[in-house]
């Protein structure tokens, strides 16, 4: 049984290896049960497994400070658009949200690094930029490069309700050109985070570490670098399986870099320039 989507239900589908994991033996346990008399030992051996995956994120969740009232404004701003009338052709939806835990840890990460000029490639809906932002002095600076049109507008309408909003700098444009006008301009950032198409994101990588933006104790934050378990599992993967599960091998192998993966949400994996 394939999880729920957010068509019928409502609710956004599970999209994090977890996530999706929870579902799959949400299914196995009402499979179990609907096929008469369960094996009680199989199914406990279910029902047990079932609860360790679907009890995670919640309980992380619950053990992380709350995100600002501003933070669960705009979550529930882009919940409530309707991304399937959306004519962009990126593909997106609710899920690209980054999420309470996921701000929390890139609003960790500005407080950590001391950053006071952030870098963003893909805004979508401001989520991320603003907690980032919430999280600057008063001086702090967060660009964020976003090619969407719709997105953006409704990242400038979710950032203009918030003080920590004014922080942040709207660049309409494919990333790469931004990229590239940033560089040129001599800008430096003390954090990036990538969250874009994933087919770019070893370009956005390159220029970032190439161009000079990173400023020399500087950390790359890149975003979805588990997306739904492809990169390790058996199959064939989705274009974005691919293109992610290509980045992650290219990153390992880099003699430029020091990385780690971490198994935040769809997997947050952390970069900086080797010693």
């Amino acid at each position: 049984m394939a999880p729920e989507t957010e068509a019928t239900t409502g609710a956004p589908r599970p999209v994090t290896p977890v996530g999706i994991l929870a579902a799959e033996l949400e299914a196995l346990v009402a499979r179990v049960t609907a096929e008469g008399p369960p094996d009680a030992e199989l199914l406990a051996g279910l029902v047990r497994a079932r609860d360790l995956a679907a009890g995670l994120d919640p309980y992380v969740a619950a053990c992380t400070s709350p995100e600002s009232p501003a933070l669960a404004a705009l979550h529930r701003r882009t919940a409530a658009e309707d991304w399937g009338t959306h004519d962009g052709g990126l593909g997106l939806e609710q899920e690209m949200v980054s999420g309470h835990v996921e701000g929390q840890v890139l609003r960790f990460l500005v407080h950590a690094t001391g950053a006071r000029r952030v870098l963003e490639v893909g805004l979508f809906t401001g989520y991320s930029a603003l907690a980032m932002a919430e999280a600057l002095p008063d001086d702090g600076e967060l660009v964020a490069c976003e090619v969407d049109p719709r997105a953006a507008a409704i990242a400038e309408e979710c950032l203009g309700a918030s003080a920590a909003g004014a922080k942040v700098r709207i660049e309409l444009a494919p990333a790469l050109e931004t990229l590239g006008r940033l560089a040129d301009a001599g800008e430096r950032f003390d954090l990036v985070f990538v969250d874009a198409d994933k087919a770019g994101y070893a370009g956005y990588l390159d220029a970032v570490l190439d161009r000079g933006l990173l400023s020399p104790d500087g950390v790359v934050a890149v975003d979805n670098t588990l997306l739904q378990g492809q990169p390790y599992l058996p199959g064939e993967p989705t274009p974005n399986g691919a293109a992610i599960r290509d980045f992650n091998a290219a990153v390992a192998a880099d003699p430029r870099v020091e990385q780690v993966l971490l198994p935040v949400r769809d997997g947050l994996t952390l970069i900086r320039r080797a010693a």
